[in-house]
């Protein structure tokens, strides 16, 4: 199929019957449910000290409040969006908030250790439901390339930046209030979130499941992605990624991948059909988005400690410190994201953004130990918000610009996935690194503070070159589309 046929006249079915008016405030119920789920990620972190010492967590078991969510939402992104392609998005975008709403208030009031996991445990499941569909149904109301890179870039914004939005908020209701607020804030927005997604969101009946469900095929893939994000965020992160458990966990993780892809292909009706990684674009995007992420998601982790253990701020001061990062990316994903795709297309958009993003990963490897927020870390701040501000939009437009009309869930799913375990990856892999390589400073006589310093400076080396990695990548697999076609579609 030729480039002009990328126009997806299913797509104007999602907008019939909506005034314009409609479909913006639909799009604004969206993403206050994404913004919700993205919150919810980063706001924990801020209160996990408060939350330890009244629950009793040990520092190992206090992690798993942070993996029992992470192993949910991650393992079942994927194959949310397709049961959103299959049941209806609508219906599984409120299945989800339902869920992620009761999950809020057990994790509220949760009074033991075991309560709070299983809590957690189950607002990943809603998190999944809820975010993997969000994307598919605001291209499909949004078919015309010029509204939809508008949408796109009010999304993105709320997916990138949201992490940021978070410890600021983390750190006012964990001081002013107690931690039980940061899951109870959530019930009011979840309610209201399915209330205005009911009277303005239209039904989609979905494609059905055909010939039968794929049962095998929906258990495979959850099951193998569950043990990949526990792989890293447990074994690896804790005894190394050369330990035997690590090794062993992770070779158990790829057979289950390579059950899957075996049982898709031959199918009769497959849960996720492989025809979808035929696109260049859906490929290099995923891949691109992957390599990004892992470096980004480390520097909002390290660069945290780095305000923390080496200047010494409060958690309301990192989280204030993180806002320009988060003004940075609304200014460019809101204002600017849109007329820079429809004039220069999303793959020419992509590449400046990945640049600035590499330069404020550099730079941040000139903080000194001695440093001050206004010389060495807010240009930091103001290179990476607008970097991410300018290519997250971009890469999810390129993303869903070879999707099939049908498969726009799973692609939706697919691009959040390799967000979460690319954001799993690269953390362990960069702290670990970080970790061990400020042990060998301190080996060799450094001081505390310059010995972290280093740790965090090779991390952000690191992450600088995963960026580079993800330039090289879109170069090569990412496939020029003309602004004017910018629309899901077709997967070539």
């Amino acid at each position: 199929m030729n480039e002009q046929t990328m126009r997806r006249p299913a797509g104007r079915e999602g907008a019939q019957g909506k005034s314009d008016r409609s479909r913006w405030i639909a799009l604004y119920v969206l993403c206050v449910g994404m913004l919700m789920i993205v919150l919810d990620v980063t706001v924990v972190n801020v209160a996990l000290p408060a939350i330890q010492d009244d629950l009793g967590f040990t520092a190992s078991s206090l992690a798993w409040v942070v993996n029992a969510y992470l192993i949910a939402f991650g393992g079942l992104l994927l194959l949310a969006g397709r049961l959103g392609d299959l049941v209806g998005r609508r219906r599984i975008l409120l299945i989800g908030l339902t869920v992620f709403t009761v999950a809020s208030v057990l994790c509220g009031v949760a009074q033991s250790q075991e309560m709070l996991v299983a809590a957690r445990f189950l607002q990943g499941v809603g998190g999944a439901l809820t975010s993997a569909v969000i994307l598919g149904m605001i291209v499909t109301m949004f078919p015309e390339p010029r509204e939809q890179a508008k949408a796109i870039g009010v999304y993105a914004f709320v997916a990138s930046a949201g992490g940021s939005v978070g410890l600021l908020a983390g750190g006012v209701l964990t001081q002013s209030i107690n931690w039980h607020w940061i899951f109870f804030v959530n019930v009011p927005i979840g309610v209201a979130t399915a209330l205005l997604a009911v009277r303005y969101l239209d039904k989609d009946a979905g494609l059905g499941f055909g010939r039968g469900a794929d049962v095998p095929g929906a258990v495979l893939i959850t099951a193998a992605l569950m043990l990949t994000v526990f792989t890293i965020v447990k074994p690896a992160a804790e005894d190394g990624w050369t330990a035997g458990r690590t090794l062993g966990l992770g070779a158990v993780s790829v057979l289950l991948l390579v059950a899957f892809v075996v049982r898709e292909a031959t199918a009769a009706n497959p849960l996720i059909p492989l025809r979808i990684f035929r696109s260049r674009n859906v490929s290099g995007a995923n891949l691109v988005q992957a390599l990004m992420v892992s470096g980004m998601f480390a520097m909002f982790f390290l660069g945290s400690l780095y305000l923390e253990r080496i200047l010494h701020y409060d958690a309301l001061e990192i989280g204030l410190g993180f806002l320009p990062v988060t003004i940075a990316m609304g200014l460019m994903s809101i204002r600017f994201s849109e007329p820079l795709i429809t004039r220069f297309g999303a793959r020419n958009t992509l590449y400046p953004g990945l640049v600035l993003i590499m330069a404020g990963l550099v730079l941040f490897t000139r903080a000194p130990v001695d440093g001050d927020y206004l010389t060495h870390v807010l240009p930091v701040m103001i290179l990476l918000g607008t970097g991410a501000g300018t290519c997250f939009p971009a890469l999810m437009t390129l993303a869903m610009s070879g999707a099939k009309p049908e498969d726009a869930g799973l692609a939706s799913g697919l691009i959040n996935t390799t967000a979460q375990v690319g954001a799993a990856l690269g953390l362990a892999v960069l702290a670990t690194l970080a970790a061990s390589h400020s042990d060998g400073l301190r080996g060799e006589g450094k001081s505390a503070a310059e010995a972290l310093n280093g740790g965090y400076h090779l991390a952000f080396w690191i992450a600088a070159g995963l960026v580079v990695a993800a330039i090289a990548i879109g170069i090569a697999l990412v496939r020029a589309v003309p602004a004017s076609d910018e629309s899901p579609a077709h997967a070539e």
